[in-house]
């Protein structure tokens, strides 16, 4: 398959973070002149413009670079604040009891824990790593709680059959502070 130097100069505009200029593509693209390389982004600048997408290809920074259109700030902004999940302790312990113990119940993680988790396992909740999964035919009808499919994707697995073991766990040791995990 040969590639166009148009397919190479779009591949090096979606991968790269900042803005290309015409000088870095023919350092990449060896033996093709600026004025080419030029007539390329001007004709792929004037193409996404035409296709009327969520992108476009502007000129920024003394370079070239895929950029939003600018009605979709609002959006991205609000995508971008999300902050990357951070677990305390007690609420990684939360949510170790949850995942090896699933389906459980609140007061079933509050008696191993031996402390209440209301407010974790609403934060846990909240971050989308835990869901109730039922309620059990009690009184008050308590919630079941499980994992979610972001709680593995946010642990890299590929199912709950990859956690380790209990024994695994106890077989690394406590840690400093003397916890299992």
């Amino acid at each position: 398959m040969s590639l166009s130097l148009r397919d190479i100069v779009e591949g090096l505009l979606f991968v790269s973070g900042d803005p290309l200029d015409v000088d870095r593509v023919t350092a990449v693209v060896e033996g093709v002149a600026p004025e080419r390389v030029q007539k390329v982004l001007d004709e792929l600048e004037a193409q996404y413009e035409d296709m009327g997408r969520a992108f476009v290809l502007r000129r920024v920074a003394g370079g070239y670079q895929f950029r939003t259109k600018p009605e979709l700030s609002p959006y991205i902004l609000r995508l971008k604040k999300k902050s990357p999940t951070r677990l305390s302790q007690a609420a990684l312990e939360t949510l170790a009891v949850i995942a090896y113990r699933q389906p459980i119940l609140r007061a079933e993680i509050e008696k191993i824990r031996g402390v209440d988790v209301g407010g974790i396992v609403k934060t846990l909740m909240e971050k989308g790593l835990v869901r109730g999964v039922g309620r059990k035919d009690l009184p008050g009808r308590p919630i079941i709680y499980g994992t979610t499919r972001k709680f593995l994707e946010t642990f890299d697995l590929p199912s709950l059959e990859a956690l380790p073991s209990i024994e695994e766990m106890e077989s690394l040791g406590p840690d400093d502070e003397g916890r299992l995990f």
